[in-house]
């Protein structure tokens, strides 16, 4: 979530460059930039945590996550741009009225991928930073084998699972 504002200060930047006004394309346009901007935070936070899941110190979790999603990443962007840049020069019939829209994809887009890659996952080692010191500070109960009780057990529970218990209602 930390990169949707900074892809909306792209949209806007690329808006008042382009000398565009803000009007209903504009904003269209900038919902698809959100659900672009929101999958390449998942795909780098869920690579991650999935390292972290298979014993990686958070460190390399977050190296690895970066090195291994920075090439989709940069895949999507730049088909995206390629995609939105006849739209955003008004080539072809009608293509001045969807300007707007393409502006604002493609001045997110630039922003929001160099800061997707920097502030995400700092932000990441902040809030599991915080996490780790909330389970350290308020989870003190110990079971025989040294775990948190409680914890031990939350942490272990896979949502992804085909063997979780079911669910009633």
């Amino acid at each position: 979530m930390v990169s949707l504002p900074l892809s909306l200060c792209g949209a806007l930047l690329g808006l008042v460059l382009w000398k565009q006004s803000i009007g209903l394309y504009a904003l269209i346009g900038i919902t698809m930039l959100m659900g672009l901007v929101t999958k390449n935070a998942i795909l780098l936070v869920e690579y991650a945590l999935l390292q972290m899941r298979d014993g990686a110190s958070q460190r390399v979790a977050i190296t690895r996550a970066g090195e291994t999603r920075m090439q989709p990443i940069l895949m999507t962007t730049i088909a995206m741009i390629a995609g939105m840049l006849p739209i955003a020069l008004g080539i072809g019939a009608g293509s001045e009225a969807r300007a707007p829209m393409a502006i604002s994809v493609i001045g997110g887009l630039i922003t929001s991928t160099l800061f997707t890659l920097v502030v995400v996952p700092v932000v990441f080692t902040y809030i599991d930073d915080f996490q780790s010191f909330l389970k350290r500070k308020f989870w003190k109960g110990n079971d025989p084998d040294g775990n948190s009780s409680s914890l031990a057990k939350l942490d272990q529970i896979d949502p992804l699972s085909k063997d979780r218990p079911a669910m009633r209602n």
